[in-house]
């Protein structure tokens, strides 16, 4: 059965909504909300979001852009119809073109790109959800590797793999594949962290790991659109982009790679926090999403 079938899709659903509930939090006094989420693939980023909200007493049940009421991590601003009225919370886009979202309640987006390009008029908080990660998975010890995180787009691939083999034991490769907590640990662990994905990147940050990202062919969709939005939030006026060359090795890249400022990623992730922690404490008529477990869920 195929990730993206229909039946196997309805029970990830469903065994995500469940986790939530497990969730102590969520199940004293948590609020169901229809979110929307990519899950056309596995891929840790997009598990995110159904991992992260269950922390701050929101239970996401899986719904499509235009039933949803609450969009959260990753570039999935283009999916959303633009007579939006939920939430989005540290959402963006993937292409560097206009997507004005004028009825959403903008609690946050991943950056001030995002938020030109969605037409805002005021500036909301800034910052991709996936740098809360370190504040519910506590930091492992650390293996002094490099962790290599390549996009599912770029495994495999011949130059990096070559990179990595040369490294011997002082690399590992993380499967993005995976679910977010296994994904995240493996790159918490690490010394350095060299990524063509993005949330090798935000996950990095949140460990406040020096990290650097580079680009490899295939091409992503919407090229660096997304990379120097979250920058522009975290590192603004500086880049850690760094060329991938055949004769650069991963030492030499993780030695130009360098940590974000950690009062920067602090002051963000504050910000998310008290964005999505004001909308949930709206009166239900002006919530952004709807509220509360019904008593037979929660076992009352």
């Amino acid at each position: 059965m195929r990730y993206e079938g229909a039946l196997r899709r309805r029970g990830r659903q469903l065994r995500r909504f469940a986790e939530a509930l497990a969730e102590p939090g969520a199940r004293r006094d948590g609020m169901i909300v229809p979110a929307f989420w990519w899950d056309g693939h596995p891929n840790f980023g997009d598990d995110l979001t159904p991992w992260l909200l269950p922390h701050y007493g929101l239970v996401p049940l899986y719904r499509e852009p235009r039933a949803a009421r609450l969009i959260g991590v990753g570039s999935l601003l283009e999916f959303v119809p633009q007579d939006f009225t939920g939430a989005i919370w540290g959402s963006g886009l993937m292409n560097d073109q206009r997507h004005p979202l004028p009825a959403a309640s903008v609690l946050a987006v991943r950056g001030p790109l995002t938020a030109e390009r969605i037409g805002l008029s005021s500036e909301p908080a800034f910052g991709d959800p996936g740098i809360l990660v370190a504040r519910h998975l506590s930091h492992p010890p650390a293996d002094g590797r490099i962790a290599v995180v390549p996009h599912g787009h770029h495994r495999p691939h011949a130059q990096l793999d070559r990179r990595v083999q040369e490294a011997g034991d002082g690399a590992r490769v993380v499967n993005v594949h995976q679910r977010a907590p296994a994904a995240v640990r493996e790159i918490a662990a690490s010394r350095a962290v060299i990524t063509t994905s993005l949330h090798g990147l935000i996950t990095a940050d949140s460990y406040g790991i020096p990290a650097a990202w580079t680009t490899l062919d295939p091409p992503l969709g919407g090229g660096d659109f997304k990379f120097r939005d979250y920058e522009a939030a975290v590192t603004p006026g500086r880049t850690r982009f760094r060329p991938f060359a055949e004769a650069v090795s991963l030492d030499e890249l993780a030695a130009e790679a360098w940590a974000a400022d950690e009062g920067v990623v602090a002051r963000l992730s504050d910000g998310l926090e008290r964005a999505l922690a004001e909308a949930a404490a709206m009166p239900l008529g002006q919530r952004p999403f709807p509220g509360g477990i019904p008593a037979a869920l929660r076992g009352a």
